[in-house]
């Protein structure tokens, strides 16, 4: 029997090589080889020629299996999966060096109990994973297995000697296997490392996790393809000076992606923020200007979070534009609406947005919470503490529709605020509701007589 070369194939244009090469001679691109893994020659049982027996199945004969899921009792994590974890479902956990995510790993696996999982770590020794469990103060860990081997094989081995009901990967970019002259961590290892635990999960029928390490981009790192073969994409974010963690949903096959989970980061480990809203805004300074508390939908849920500007006279040339949390792009686009429509000149002056807290927040419903920060700081005048701010700014300076109008009225009414600014046109779907006035504006003018008087 001839023996089975590997093979190197180009990503870019498909070209194959006997051997690695740093520049296709194809298409020209440079390091775009990886190595495919040899696939072993199988022996057809069947004559030459021989007509295949496979036939599709009409969708109408297949009935509907409604699996269980596995509820993981921590609430905001179920939040993100959809209700729970699904059997047979494999998931990629990424995040930041440090952000928490073998530490969210360990503390789903201590609250999952009467259940058997196996934690297999490539990064750290089964001590070291026991010093974390003391930390997190677990008190029953029967139930959890460690294993610390990347050799894929191994690890299959012992776990076909007794399957576990849950299964932990730390991390997929350690894992590998023998049959790949690739080291580690490459492309190749890390596709085929994935495709084998894709295997398993769907034939047994059990929940995998795999934690996946991210490049300096924030993107997880290796193929792309990845992220396609797995059934649910989680992204674990935060800065690095806050407490707050925020679990995201880039992905998911069994539920919605528009779900977030927050925790802080506490000694102990993660805790549960139940409300965001209180916890965001329990920092928050009276009669300080520059200051707005907007209204944002996170999900299904509402969340209200702190806006600050600092507006102040430059020092250099070209006057300076930062934000945290917001995107640079979208306040290039309120200072010239600013300017344009208010008459704010602000070519003189550095412009600073923070959004309070460390979340990051892309919705346009808090563009008039950051227009009205900015000229409360230019002007030096104070926000009205008692109100929130929602709505869009549109180029013409008009107030843009927003979608969720009663989820954002509610949670502001619940947390004490006398007064809410929101769109005019919102105001037809909106009942009224007591301890809180509702006021309807058409453009950002309107929102600045009525926010800074």
């Amino acid at each position: 029997m001839a023996k089975i070369q590997t093979k190197y194939v180009c990503q870019s244009c498909g070209y194959v090589s006997p051997r690695w090469v740093g520049k296709c001679p194809n298409c020209s691109e440079w390091n775009t080889f990886v190595e495919e893994a040899p696939s072993p020659l199988r022996v057809s049982k069947k004559p030459a020629g021989a007509a295949s027996r496979i036939e599709p199945i009409p969708m109408e004969r297949l009935e509907t299996i409604d699996a269980p899921r596995i509820k993981t009792n921590i609430d905001e994590f179920d939040r993100v999966l959809g209700g729970g974890l699904v059997p047979g479902s494999l998931i990629l956990l990424g995040g930041d060096p440090g952000i928490g995510k073998s530490t969210l790993m360990m503390q789903m696996a201590l609250e999952m109990k009467g259940l058997v999982v196996l934690y297999i770590t490539g990064e750290e020794s089964v001590q070291q994973i026991k010093l974390r469990a003391e930390r997190l103060q677990a008190k029953e860990t029967k139930s959890i297995l460690l294993l610390a081997e990347t050799n894929l094989d191994l690890i299959l081995d012992v776990i076909e000697r007794g399957i576990p009901d849950l299964i932990i990967v730390d991390s997929i970019q350690t894992m590998y296997r023998p049959g790949l002259e690739s080291a580690p961590g490459s492309v190749s290892q890390v596709r085929e490392s994935t495709a084998l635990l894709l295997r398993f999960a769907k034939t047994e029928n059990i929940p995998v996790f795999v934690i996946g390490h991210v490049t300096k981009e924030g993107m997880i790192a290796g193929p792309r393809v990845i992220e396609h073969m797995v059934d649910t994409v989680l992204q674990f974010e935060g800065e690095a000076h806050y407490a707050y963690r925020i679990l995201r949903a880039l992905k998911n096959r069994y539920g919605s992606t528009n779900e977030i989970g927050i925790f802080e980061m506490h000694d102990t480990g993660l805790r549960e923020v139940k409300n965001p809203s209180e916890a965001f805004l329990s920092e928050r300074r009276y009669g300080t200007s520059g200051s707005t508390v907007v209204s944002s939908i996170e999900g299904s849920r509402p969340i209200l979070i702190e806006v600050q500007a600092l507006v102040t006279p430059t020092s250099y040339g070209v006057p300076q534009r930062n934000t945290t949390g917001f995107d640079y792009r979208r306040l290039s686009l309120l200072l010239a609406v600013l300017e344009k429509r208010v008459g704010l000149h602000l070519g003189s002056y550095d412009v600073f947005v923070n959004i309070a807290g460390g979340v990051k927040i892309d919705e346009p419903a808090i563009d008039l919470g950051i227009a009205v920060s900015i000229a409360s700081s230019l002007r030096d005048v104070s926000v009205d503490s008692s109100s929130v701010a929602v709505g869009e700014i549109g180029l013409g300076g008009e107030i843009r529709t927003v979608g969720q109008i009663e989820k954002r009225v509610q949670e502001a009414a619940k947390l004490g605020f006398k007064r809410i600014v929101v769109p005019h046109n919102n105001l037809k779907s909106l009942r009224p509701h007591d301890g809180i006035q509702i006021v309807g504006v058409y453009s950002i003018n309107e929102a600045m007589e009525e926010l800074l008087g």
